[in-house]
Protein backbone atom coordinates (compact mmCIF):
# COMPACT_ATOMS: atom_id res chain seq x y z
CA UNK A 1 0.00 0.00 0.00
CA UNK A 2 1.13 3.51 -1.24
CA UNK A 3 2.40 5.87 1.59
CA UNK A 4 0.73 8.65 0.01
CA UNK A 5 -2.75 7.39 0.69
CA UNK A 6 -2.02 7.65 4.25
CA UNK A 7 -1.30 11.30 5.05
CA UNK A 8 -3.05 14.51 4.45
CA UNK A 9 -2.14 16.19 1.01
CA UNK A 10 -1.65 19.96 0.19
CA UNK A 11 -1.19 22.58 -2.21
CA UNK A 12 1.55 25.71 -2.12
CA UNK A 13 0.48 28.08 -5.00
CA UNK A 14 2.64 30.82 -6.58
CA UNK A 15 -0.07 32.38 -8.69
CA UNK A 16 2.33 32.05 -11.73
CA UNK A 17 2.10 34.74 -13.87
CA UNK A 18 3.47 33.30 -18.03
CA UNK A 19 4.39 34.62 -21.08
CA UNK A 20 0.61 34.42 -22.41
CA UNK A 21 -1.10 35.86 -19.06
CA UNK A 22 -0.79 38.65 -16.87
CA UNK A 23 -1.34 39.01 -12.71
CA UNK A 24 -4.93 39.48 -12.94
CA UNK A 25 -5.10 36.00 -14.68
CA UNK A 26 -3.02 34.40 -12.19
CA UNK A 27 -4.91 35.75 -9.36
CA UNK A 28 -8.07 34.33 -10.88
CA UNK A 29 -6.20 31.07 -11.92
CA UNK A 30 -5.31 30.30 -7.78
CA UNK A 31 -9.20 30.93 -6.94
CA UNK A 32 -9.88 28.07 -9.21
CA UNK A 33 -7.31 26.05 -8.39
CA UNK A 34 -8.03 26.22 -4.73
CA UNK A 35 -11.96 25.65 -5.67
CA UNK A 36 -10.77 22.62 -7.58
CA UNK A 37 -8.37 21.14 -5.09
CA UNK A 38 -11.26 21.37 -1.91
CA UNK A 39 -13.58 19.57 -4.09
CA UNK A 40 -10.96 17.00 -4.42
CA UNK A 41 -10.34 16.43 -1.01
CA UNK A 42 -6.54 18.18 -0.09
CA UNK A 43 -6.26 19.38 2.91
CA UNK A 44 -5.00 22.75 3.01
CA UNK A 45 -3.81 25.70 0.25
CA UNK A 46 -0.95 27.66 1.16
CA UNK A 47 0.05 30.70 -0.27
CA UNK A 48 3.80 32.02 -1.55
CA UNK A 49 5.20 35.43 -0.62
CA UNK A 50 7.41 36.68 -3.10
CA UNK A 51 8.72 39.55 -4.07
CA UNK A 52 9.74 41.62 -7.42
CA UNK A 53 9.32 38.40 -9.42
CA UNK A 54 7.46 38.83 -12.97
CA UNK A 55 6.39 35.47 -12.91
CA UNK A 56 4.50 35.00 -9.72
CA UNK A 57 1.84 37.09 -8.55
CA UNK A 58 1.52 35.94 -4.59
CA UNK A 59 3.46 38.95 -3.37
CA UNK A 60 0.60 39.42 -0.57
CA UNK A 61 -0.13 36.70 1.76
CA UNK A 62 -2.77 37.84 3.25
CA UNK A 63 -4.72 38.93 1.01
CA UNK A 64 -4.81 36.21 -0.96
CA UNK A 65 -5.75 34.07 1.63
CA UNK A 66 -8.52 35.98 2.52
CA UNK A 67 -9.66 35.99 -1.08
CA UNK A 68 -9.32 32.28 -1.23
CA UNK A 69 -11.12 31.39 2.19
CA UNK A 70 -14.13 33.57 1.30
CA UNK A 71 -14.41 31.06 -1.94
CA UNK A 72 -13.90 28.07 -0.26
CA UNK A 73 -15.89 26.81 2.21
CA UNK A 74 -13.50 23.70 4.36
CA UNK A 75 -9.62 24.02 3.48
CA UNK A 76 -7.61 25.21 5.41
CA UNK A 77 -5.71 28.38 3.83
CA UNK A 78 -2.37 29.94 5.37
CA UNK A 79 0.65 31.66 4.16
CA UNK A 80 4.02 29.42 2.92
CA UNK A 81 4.95 31.41 4.16
CA UNK A 82 4.65 34.91 5.55
CA UNK A 83 8.44 36.22 5.79
CA UNK A 84 8.82 37.82 9.24
CA UNK A 85 12.04 39.46 8.71
CA UNK A 86 9.99 41.64 5.74
CA UNK A 87 6.95 42.73 8.24
CA UNK A 88 6.66 44.47 12.10
CA UNK A 89 5.84 41.32 13.79
CA UNK A 90 2.35 43.66 15.32
CA UNK A 91 1.09 43.69 11.39
CA UNK A 92 1.03 40.23 10.67
CA UNK A 93 -0.30 39.69 14.20
CA UNK A 94 -3.04 42.05 12.77
CA UNK A 95 -3.80 40.48 9.97
CA UNK A 96 -3.66 36.84 10.89
CA UNK A 97 -5.95 37.63 13.44
CA UNK A 98 -8.58 39.45 11.58
CA UNK A 99 -8.21 36.36 9.19
CA UNK A 100 -8.91 33.87 11.84
CA UNK A 101 -11.85 35.43 13.47
CA UNK A 102 -13.22 35.72 9.70
CA UNK A 103 -12.41 32.46 9.17
CA UNK A 104 -12.39 30.31 12.91
CA UNK A 105 -10.41 26.77 12.24
CA UNK A 106 -9.34 27.40 9.19
CA UNK A 107 -6.44 29.49 8.54
CA UNK A 108 -2.73 28.36 8.70
CA UNK A 109 0.01 31.04 9.91
CA UNK A 110 3.75 29.58 8.23
CA UNK A 111 6.50 31.60 9.18
CA UNK A 112 9.51 32.27 7.31
CA UNK A 113 13.21 34.08 8.10
CA UNK A 114 14.15 34.65 4.56
CA UNK A 115 13.38 37.53 2.87
CA UNK A 116 11.86 35.85 -0.09
CA UNK A 117 13.36 38.67 -2.40
CA UNK A 118 16.21 40.36 -3.56
CA UNK A 119 18.57 42.72 -0.79
CA UNK A 120 17.10 45.81 -2.60
CA UNK A 121 14.02 44.59 -2.51
CA UNK A 122 13.86 43.73 1.22
CA UNK A 123 15.55 47.27 2.05
CA UNK A 124 12.15 48.95 0.13
CA UNK A 125 9.81 46.67 2.31
CA UNK A 126 11.48 47.46 5.73
CA UNK A 127 12.18 50.82 4.80
CA UNK A 128 15.45 50.74 6.15
CA UNK A 129 18.84 51.61 4.87
CA UNK A 130 20.49 49.60 7.95
CA UNK A 131 22.69 46.03 7.22
CA UNK A 132 19.64 43.59 6.72
CA UNK A 133 19.74 40.45 8.89
CA UNK A 134 17.55 37.55 10.32
CA UNK A 135 19.64 36.86 13.16
CA UNK A 136 16.64 38.86 15.52
CA UNK A 137 14.13 36.22 13.83
CA UNK A 138 13.66 34.75 17.66
CA UNK A 139 12.74 37.69 18.92
CA UNK A 140 10.75 38.90 16.51
CA UNK A 141 8.82 35.56 16.53
CA UNK A 142 8.33 36.09 20.47
CA UNK A 143 6.88 39.30 20.04
CA UNK A 144 4.80 38.11 17.02
CA UNK A 145 3.63 34.61 19.56
CA UNK A 146 2.94 37.38 22.40
CA UNK A 147 0.69 39.58 20.67
CA UNK A 148 -1.66 36.59 20.06
CA UNK A 149 -1.45 35.47 23.29
CA UNK A 150 -1.86 38.70 25.17
CA UNK A 151 1.57 38.61 26.72
CA UNK A 152 2.72 42.01 24.97
CA UNK A 153 2.06 45.80 26.04
CA UNK A 154 0.46 46.60 22.84
CA UNK A 155 -3.06 44.87 21.75
CA UNK A 156 -2.72 43.63 18.52
CA UNK A 157 -6.82 43.56 17.85
CA UNK A 158 -8.46 40.92 17.08
CA UNK A 159 -4.99 39.12 17.43
CA UNK A 160 -5.93 38.26 20.60
CA UNK A 161 -8.17 35.06 21.19
CA UNK A 162 -8.06 34.22 17.55
CA UNK A 163 -4.38 32.51 17.00
CA UNK A 164 -4.16 30.57 14.15
CA UNK A 165 -2.12 27.46 14.20
CA UNK A 166 1.27 28.90 13.55
CA UNK A 167 4.02 26.71 11.48
CA UNK A 168 7.99 27.50 10.87
CA UNK A 169 9.47 27.15 7.53
CA UNK A 170 12.70 26.08 6.33
CA UNK A 171 14.91 25.55 3.95
CA UNK A 172 17.85 24.81 6.12
CA UNK A 173 18.85 23.52 9.48
CA UNK A 174 18.03 26.84 11.39
CA UNK A 175 13.91 27.18 11.71
CA UNK A 176 14.35 23.27 12.38
CA UNK A 177 15.96 23.74 15.46
CA UNK A 178 13.83 26.87 16.34
CA UNK A 179 11.06 24.83 15.46
CA UNK A 180 11.85 21.47 17.45
CA UNK A 181 12.96 23.93 20.46
CA UNK A 182 9.98 25.42 20.47
CA UNK A 183 7.70 22.47 19.90
CA UNK A 184 5.88 23.77 16.65
CA UNK A 185 5.28 22.11 13.57
CA UNK A 186 7.80 22.15 10.86
CA UNK A 187 7.27 22.61 7.09
CA UNK A 188 10.71 22.13 4.86
CA UNK A 189 10.87 23.36 1.35
CA UNK A 190 12.42 19.94 -0.13
CA UNK A 191 11.22 21.80 -3.85
CA UNK A 192 14.29 24.28 -3.75
CA UNK A 193 16.54 22.39 -1.24
CA UNK A 194 16.29 18.87 -1.38
CA UNK A 195 19.68 18.21 -0.27
CA UNK A 196 18.92 19.69 3.48
CA UNK A 197 15.68 17.78 3.65
CA UNK A 198 16.61 14.70 5.26
CA UNK A 199 19.57 16.61 7.90
CA UNK A 200 17.01 19.42 8.72
CA UNK A 201 14.03 16.98 9.57
CA UNK A 202 16.62 15.01 11.63
CA UNK A 203 17.75 18.05 13.57
CA UNK A 204 13.62 19.02 13.79
CA UNK A 205 13.07 15.70 15.57
CA UNK A 206 16.29 15.48 18.06
CA UNK A 207 15.63 18.84 19.09
CA UNK A 208 11.78 18.43 19.60
CA UNK A 209 10.67 19.34 23.16
CA UNK A 210 7.03 18.97 23.50
CA UNK A 211 5.02 22.12 23.78
CA UNK A 212 0.57 22.69 24.35
CA UNK A 213 0.60 22.85 20.54
CA UNK A 214 2.29 19.50 20.01
CA UNK A 215 3.47 16.08 21.85
CA UNK A 216 5.27 14.83 19.41
CA UNK A 217 7.38 16.09 16.15
CA UNK A 218 5.17 16.87 12.91
CA UNK A 219 6.68 17.72 9.66
CA UNK A 220 5.30 18.34 6.59
CA UNK A 221 7.60 18.00 3.28
CA UNK A 222 6.93 20.72 0.25
CA UNK A 223 7.40 18.91 -3.10
CA UNK A 224 7.33 19.83 -6.84
CA UNK A 225 5.36 17.49 -8.23
CA UNK A 226 3.87 17.40 -11.81
CA UNK A 227 2.03 14.52 -13.07
CA UNK A 228 0.21 14.38 -16.45
CA UNK A 229 -1.10 11.15 -18.41
CA UNK A 230 2.12 10.03 -20.12
CA UNK A 231 5.93 10.70 -19.05
CA UNK A 232 6.22 12.46 -22.21
CA UNK A 233 3.80 15.38 -21.91
CA UNK A 234 4.75 15.56 -18.26
CA UNK A 235 8.06 16.49 -18.89
CA UNK A 236 7.47 18.61 -21.48
CA UNK A 237 4.91 21.14 -19.39
CA UNK A 238 8.18 20.73 -16.61
CA UNK A 239 10.83 21.91 -18.77
CA UNK A 240 9.33 26.02 -18.51
CA UNK A 241 10.15 25.30 -14.93
CA UNK A 242 13.66 24.95 -15.41
CA UNK A 243 13.95 27.63 -17.47
CA UNK A 244 12.49 29.58 -14.87
CA UNK A 245 15.21 28.40 -12.04
CA UNK A 246 17.72 29.21 -14.49
CA UNK A 247 16.98 32.51 -15.39
CA UNK A 248 16.61 33.52 -11.83
CA UNK A 249 20.43 32.01 -11.32
CA UNK A 250 21.51 34.61 -13.84
CA UNK A 251 19.37 37.04 -11.76
CA UNK A 252 16.72 37.44 -15.10
CA UNK A 253 13.06 36.53 -13.14
CA UNK A 254 10.68 36.74 -15.89
CA UNK A 255 7.31 35.48 -16.70
CA UNK A 256 6.71 31.35 -17.07
CA UNK A 257 7.89 30.69 -20.56
CA UNK A 258 5.50 28.02 -22.41
CA UNK A 259 6.68 24.14 -22.92
CA UNK A 260 7.41 25.83 -26.59
CA UNK A 261 9.26 28.62 -25.59
CA UNK A 262 11.15 26.31 -23.35
CA UNK A 263 12.12 24.35 -25.81
CA UNK A 264 13.17 26.64 -28.20
CA UNK A 265 15.85 28.30 -25.56
CA UNK A 266 19.16 28.58 -26.80
CA UNK A 267 20.94 26.32 -23.53
CA UNK A 268 24.78 26.68 -23.36
CA UNK A 269 25.91 22.84 -22.01
CA UNK A 270 26.59 24.50 -18.23
CA UNK A 271 22.38 25.81 -18.65
CA UNK A 272 21.48 21.89 -19.36
CA UNK A 273 23.60 20.97 -16.29
CA UNK A 274 21.97 23.47 -14.09
CA UNK A 275 18.37 22.62 -15.73
CA UNK A 276 18.66 19.09 -15.39
CA UNK A 277 20.17 19.32 -11.70
CA UNK A 278 16.63 21.03 -11.08
CA UNK A 279 14.39 19.15 -12.24
CA UNK A 280 16.26 15.53 -10.88
CA UNK A 281 14.99 16.97 -7.91
CA UNK A 282 11.00 17.16 -8.54
CA UNK A 283 8.95 14.52 -8.97
CA UNK A 284 7.56 14.65 -12.90
CA UNK A 285 6.00 11.71 -14.59
CA UNK A 286 2.80 9.82 -15.58
CA UNK A 287 0.59 8.43 -12.86
CA UNK A 288 3.08 5.91 -12.01
CA UNK A 289 5.69 7.28 -12.56
CA UNK A 290 5.14 9.65 -10.14
CA UNK A 291 3.72 7.45 -7.43
CA UNK A 292 7.42 5.56 -7.27
CA UNK A 293 9.07 8.63 -6.49
CA UNK A 294 6.65 9.85 -4.06
CA UNK A 295 6.50 6.74 -2.12
CA UNK A 296 10.30 7.03 -2.05
CA UNK A 297 10.04 10.44 -0.78
CA UNK A 298 8.06 9.84 2.07
CA UNK A 299 9.74 6.72 3.03
CA UNK A 300 12.89 8.85 3.14
CA UNK A 301 11.70 11.48 5.16
CA UNK A 302 9.08 9.70 7.22
CA UNK A 303 6.77 12.77 6.42
CA UNK A 304 3.63 12.96 8.55
CA UNK A 305 2.39 15.57 5.48
CA UNK A 306 3.40 16.20 1.84
CA UNK A 307 2.05 19.79 0.27
CA UNK A 308 2.91 19.95 -3.71
CA UNK A 309 3.68 22.73 -5.34
CA UNK A 310 3.22 22.60 -9.92
CA UNK A 311 4.51 25.32 -11.50
CA UNK A 312 3.22 24.51 -14.85
CA UNK A 313 2.33 27.28 -17.88
CA UNK A 314 -0.99 26.06 -19.03
CA UNK A 315 -3.95 25.91 -16.08
CA UNK A 316 -5.75 22.57 -17.74
CA UNK A 317 -2.32 21.05 -17.01
CA UNK A 318 -1.80 22.33 -13.78
CA UNK A 319 -5.71 21.11 -12.77
CA UNK A 320 -5.01 18.00 -14.09
CA UNK A 321 -2.09 16.98 -12.29
CA UNK A 322 -3.89 17.83 -9.04
CA UNK A 323 -6.63 15.61 -10.17
CA UNK A 324 -4.42 12.74 -11.02
CA UNK A 325 -2.07 13.16 -8.18
CA UNK A 326 -5.62 12.74 -5.75
CA UNK A 327 -5.73 9.71 -7.52
CA UNK A 328 -2.55 8.39 -6.31
CA UNK A 329 -3.60 9.65 -3.20
CA UNK A 330 -7.16 7.72 -3.07
CA UNK A 331 -8.45 11.46 -1.90
CA UNK A 332 -12.50 10.74 -1.22
CA UNK A 333 -13.24 13.82 -3.90
CA UNK A 334 -15.53 15.35 -1.20
CA UNK A 335 -14.32 17.69 1.12
CA UNK A 336 -14.45 16.14 4.39
CA UNK A 337 -11.92 17.38 6.61
CA UNK A 338 -8.60 15.39 7.99
CA UNK A 339 -8.49 15.79 11.71
CA UNK A 340 -4.70 16.56 12.65
CA UNK A 341 -3.12 17.53 15.94
CA UNK A 342 -1.99 20.72 14.44
CA UNK A 343 -5.29 22.14 13.69
CA UNK A 344 -6.28 22.77 17.63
Amino acid sequence: MSRLRDIPLSVLDLAPVTTTTDARTALRHTRELAQHVERLGYRRFWLAEHHNMPGIASSSPAVLIGHVADATTTLRVGSGGVMLPNHPPLVVAEQFGTLTALHPDRIDLGIGRAPGTDQRTARALRRTEGPLSVDDFPQQLSELMGYFEGTEELSAVPAHGNKPPVWLLGSSGYSAQVAGLLGLPFAFAHHFSAENTIPALRLYRERFRPSAVLAEPHAMVCASVIVADTDEHARWIAAPGGLAFLRLRQNKPGPLATPQEAADYPYTEFDRLVVHDRLSSQVVGSPETARGQLDQLLADTGADELMVTTMVADQSDRLRSYELLAELAGLSGSSERVKTEVEV
